[in-house]
């Protein structure tokens, strides 16, 4: 059988015009209170713990030969060196592609935040488990929207698998089974 012509089972999981420049990497970046999910507020955030959110998204990625870097703070300058360090400030085979974010409550306070993201040039992400906008008014407003590829709210974890699958497909070019 020629290679053109493979079942489809044997299909390329990755199409041939990639980008070699990718560094095969994203962050994964969540904001103040989150290392307590799975404990606070589950009527609003879920029983699904930050830790079990973690490894579902980086045993995704690993399924893709991309590396799933994970970082959460309840410190915001914590996050944005992280953030400046992954997006613009370490080696170029050491910096992500995109970025994953779940800011919590520095969506709406953190313009600090927003200058950090903006400054590695880096396409992001924000998630939020919750529907912010069904929420109280000062949640409706968001540092990060307007200059975030897209925004995903309300639909709980599943948010960052939507979140990664996204940067999989468009980024990385992954064709996705599942």
């Amino acid at each position: 059988m020629s290679a053109s012509s493979q079942p489809l089972s044997q299909k390329p999981s990755v199409l041939p015009n990639i980008d070699p420049s990718l560094t095969r990497k994203l962050l994964l970046v969540n904001g103040v209170n989150l290392n307590l999910l799975g404990k606070r507020e589950p009527e609003i955030y879920g029983h699904t713990t930050l830790a079990d959110i973690e490894a579902r998204l980086t045993a995704r990625a690993a399924e893709h030969d991309i590396e799933l870097i994970c970082i959460q703070s309840n410190h915001e300058g914590k996050l944005i060196d992280d953030i400046q360090h992954y997006g613009l400030l370490a080696d170029a085979s050491e910096q992500v592609d995109a970025i994953i974010i779940n800011p919590a409550a520095f969506t709406h306070t953190s313009v600090a935040l927003r200058d950090a993201l903006l400054a590695t040039q880096k396409p992001f992400i924000e998630v939020h488990l919750s529907n912010v906008h069904t929420r109280e008014s000062f949640r409706h407003l968001s540092y990060l929207s307007d200059v975030a590829v897209g925004v995903i709210c309300g639909l709980g974890h599943l948010g960052y698998q939507i979140a990664l699958d996204y940067w999989l497909v468009n980024t990385y070019q992954i064709i996705l089974d599942n």
